[in-house]
């Protein structure tokens, strides 16, 4: 009964265009349980519209883009993390926000929610400079709180060392590289990721 979790290093790497691609292949179901900025289309419906499968509503919508403790003071509303349970549905794609130490609440970050729900992870990390440090610091937070960590998913040119340097010293698995793609439709996702990722990378013990 397949779910994951898919977390970056940083936002606006691609991420949610990966959980697209990703949710396709599985013919899964989508969760985004905490959506910041509404203003621009949402995460779950960029999902929806390039993968073509259900998704699940929001626990959290809120307006203002911007960490999730942030946003929900602005509207004076505070985050139970307790409410983000997870969702029966199998099987299943959950895409966090920004990166692992993203606040929830003044005490709470995405991290101490992955490490209550146990799934395996997928890190997502650009190749682009600055990312060794920024995957490395990810895997270590990931493996401190007891996070099992499935592998690393590249995105962006193609960057071998860096790529093997991150999986050597991380101790992880490289999923593959999802390019940046001129046309972002359904159809040029779902040729790419199937290229890119063999059908073996998201199969669980």
């Amino acid at each position: 009964m397949t779910a994951f979790v898919v977390t970056g290093t940083d936002t606006g790497i691609g991420k949610t265009v990966f959980a697209a691609g990703l949710t396709a292949r599985l013919r899964a179901t989508y969760w985004k349980p905490v959506q910041s900025g509404l203003e621009e289309e949402t995460d779950s419906e960029i999902v929806a519209r390039l993968s073509g499968r259900p998704t699940l509503p929001e626990g959290y919508r809120l307006k203002l883009p911007a960490s999730p403790h942030i946003s929900a003071r602005a509207e004076g509303a505070t985050i139970d993390t307790g409410t983000l349970t997870l969702p029966p549905e199998r099987p299943l794609v959950i895409e966090g926000a920004g990166g692992l130490m993203v606040p929830l609440t003044d005490d709470t970050t995405y991290l101490d929610v992955f490490a209550r729900w146990q799934l395996p992870v997928i890190l997502c990390a650009r190749t682009a400079l600055g990312t060794i440090n920024h995957s490395l610091l990810s895997i270590a937070a990931l493996r401190g709180a007891g996070v099992p960590l499935h592998g690393v998913a590249f995105i962006g040119p193609e960057a071998p060392e860096v790529e093997a340097t991150i999986c050597r010293m991380g101790e992880t698995r490289r999923l593959g590289r999802l390019p940046i793609l001129q046309s972002l439709k359904p159809g040029s996702l779902r040729a790419a990721f199937d290229a890119c990722f063999p059908e073996d990378r998201f199969q669980l013990p």
